[in-house]
């Protein structure tokens, strides 16, 4: 993938400004789109965008195909007579300044009900070939999800592998089938959120299109243990007969953390992926390809090794590197799909293997400039090491803000080598980094919005291995004021990314 000059904000839509507990789909993400191309931004990088799992993080999703239902917009449920004025009304209210995740999902999904009682009721109109029309285009992961989604309400949230039902856990067909024949209105609602979501991201990518903004979405190589794909495609992982992982992913100690970090995510059978021309990858990668522009590869190196854990080991700290797939996934990918634009995520212990692949299939790698002041050895994220096929960023949602870096992770040395390099007192060291990514030689440059407004740690997006208060970032009409946007405009014209030149 090539890409052009260009710069970028990174912003979850949860993170949107909202009066319904997050962000969502609907006006202000149109907003949003406007505000980056008033900047001359020409990409809004998003998070993954599926059903969150455990801690709510979009890592750890209950489906890589499914949409999140906490995105769907009440206000656009309202235009398309899917709400009525008193719904939204009697919407609960929730804090503006931040993420209520647990209320949203109590509040949404009874909004979401009213919406199918409404919907049910009519079953006439455009909406109801669109519906018909969309369940049929997706079946090959909706009809699963729809089921696991029902059956997980069924069973109190419970994840699957703790259902009780031997057949209804381990995915037996007749088992299942008669299941849904008693819960068929249940199935049918999840499908339906499902059409809502896709729906209403449609008309943002169609916003974004209109103003001549791209969408860089984001593809984890891992999915989660409670998840449609496992419960229903057990085949495709390393588990043993009762449906349990053998190993688990995770990385090793490293900057992050000093026991690593054990994601628990199930190990795919790579043998058993190869045997049928890695069909399933070709179609979530189909799948991702119809929702974004270009796709971020979360974890790229774990395509040439992974850490491999016993699913016993509490800590990532006794694992070993496993080969991954390697090219011949990205080669059957290409014959059955074409070129597509891809992101590789090479951060972290990346070995000369990870970089030789990268490099063989054309696609950009990743900078963060929070690494790049190391006074010795010299740092391959410093602007003079960095090469056009990099995208960079002054910090990533794994990151510390830059102002949270600069005042509390940031060593002596690293201050006074920053401080030196770029010729400043630190007193804008946000200002400092982002004019830094945008003047440097790297066609692609991304900013986190928390940088743009000069924010602290206490708006970091997410800190790796910790379970909790991950994913709560917020705007505030503040950030949005048009003096930021104006100043980052002006930068980014001047290093010549700006879409309106």
């Amino acid at each position: 993938m090539e890409l052009e000059r260009s710069a970028g904000v990174l912003l979850h839509p949860t993170s949107l400004p909202s009066n319904f507990g997050i962000g969502d789909l609907g006006p202000a993400a149109t907003g949003y789109l406007d505000w980056l191309a008033g900047a001359g931004a020409t990409w809004w990088q998003v998070l993954p965008l599926n059903p969150p799992g455990p801690g709510f993080s979009p890592y750890s999703a209950t489906s890589t195909f499914a949409g999140n239902p906490m995105l769907i917009s009440p206000e656009l449920l309202l235009e398309d007579g899917l709400a009525t004025e008193h719904d939204i009304a009697a919407y609960p209210a929730l804090p503006p300044d931040h993420v209520e995740y647990r209320a949203v999902a109590t509040a949404k999904l009874a909004l979401l009900r009213r919406a199918w009682a409404r919907f049910s009721d009519s079953r006439s109109g455009p909406l109801t070939s669109e519906l018909e029309e969309f369940s049929g285009r997706h079946a090959g992961w909706l009809e699963d999800f729809a089921r696991f989604e029902a059956l997980k309400r069924a069973h109190g949230g419970a994840p699957w592998y703790e259902w009780p039902d031997d057949g209804l856990r381990l995915h037996d067909e007749t088992v299942l089938g008669e299941w849904e024949d008693a819960h068929r209105g249940e199935v049918a609602f999840s499908s339906f959120c499902q059409f809502l979501f896709f729906r209403q991201w449609e008309r943002v990518r169609t916003a974004a299109r209109e103003r001549g903004i791209q969408i860089l979405g984001d593809v984890p190589i891992f999915v989660a243990d409670d998840s449609a794909e496992v419960w229903a495609h057990r085949e495709l992982f390393r588990m043993d007969a009762n449906g349990r992982p053998r190993v688990v992913a995770g990385v090793p100690p490293d900057y992050f953390s000093a026991t690593g970090q054990r994601w628990g995510n199930p190990i795919y059978d790579w043998d058993r992926h190869a045997a049928d021309g890695f069909a399933w990858w070709t179609g979530r990668l189909a799948h991702a390809a119809r929702l974004y522009d270009a796709i971020r590869l979360d974890h790229f190196r774990g395509f040439v090794a992974h850490w491999e854990i016993g699913a016993s080991e509490e800590t990532a700290v006794n694992g070993r590197w496993v080969p991954g797939p390697g090219r011949r996934l990205f080669d059957a990918v290409e014959k059955a799909l074409g070129a597509l634009p891809f992101v590789a995520e090479d951060l972290g212990t990346i070995t000369e293997d990870v970089r030789t692949l990268r490099r063989g299939l054309g696609l950009p790698g990743m900078a963060i400039l929070h690494f790049a002041f190391t006074p010795s050895p010299r740092s391959i994220y410093l602007p003079y090491n960095l090469r056009p096929d990099v995208v960079v960023y002054t910090g990533t949602h794994d990151n510390n803000t830059t102002l949270g870096w600069w005042l509390e992770d940031a060593t002596g040395a690293e201050r006074d080598f920053a401080r030196r390099y770029m010729a400043t007192d630190g007193r804008e060291i946000h200002w400092d980094l982002v004019r830094l990514a945008l003047a440097s030689v790297s066609n692609l440059a991304v900013i986190p919005h928390q940088d743009l407004a000069g924010l602290g740690s206490d708006c970091r997006m997410n800190t790796p291995g910790r379970g909790d208060g991950n994913w709560t970032f917020r705007l505030t009409g503040w950030m949005l004021d048009p003096g930021i946007r104006d100043r980052f405009g002006d930068l980014v014209g001047l290093y010549g990314r700006d879409a309106r030149e």
